[in-house]
């Protein structure tokens, strides 16, 4: 699964058999010198409008599905409300969920890193 959290900028993760692995996709050159978060960030929504904002978003989560051979992707961040129709093989992410994992994995660290000082 790829996520592609659409904010501010663009976050991006893949998790492929239980492992998360933040990626940094999104500095990747995409067109006209600018970035894929150049795009589909805050900043692209503001210079594009959201029309073409939608347009460029659909490409981009075609492009970076392919790359990456997810099988499927999911949109959360603050601005995927904005989208009115999901790009083919995506599904809406809810930020509560975001805030579930983020969570666990801190309580996971925060766990080891605890048994690393006790024993």
């Amino acid at each position: 699964m790829l996520f592609l959290g659409l904010g501010t900028g663009l976050g991006s993760a893949l998790i492929v058999e239980n492992l998360l692995e933040p990626m940094e996709l999104v500095h990747l050159p995409y067109k006209k010198g600018r970035s894929y978060e150049d795009y589909v960030g805050l900043a692209g929504l503001k210079r594009l409008g959201k029309k073409r904002w939608r347009h460029h978003v659909t490409k981009i989560v075609e492009q970076l599905k392919r790359a990456v051979q997810a099988d499927y992707v999911v949109i959360g961040g603050g601005n995927a409300r904005l989208l009115k129709k999901l790009p083919p093989a995506t599904r809406l992410g809810d930020n509560a969920n975001a805030f579930k994992g983020g969570n666990r994995l801190w309580q996971k660290l925060y766990s080891s890193t605890q048994e690393r000082f006790v024993h």
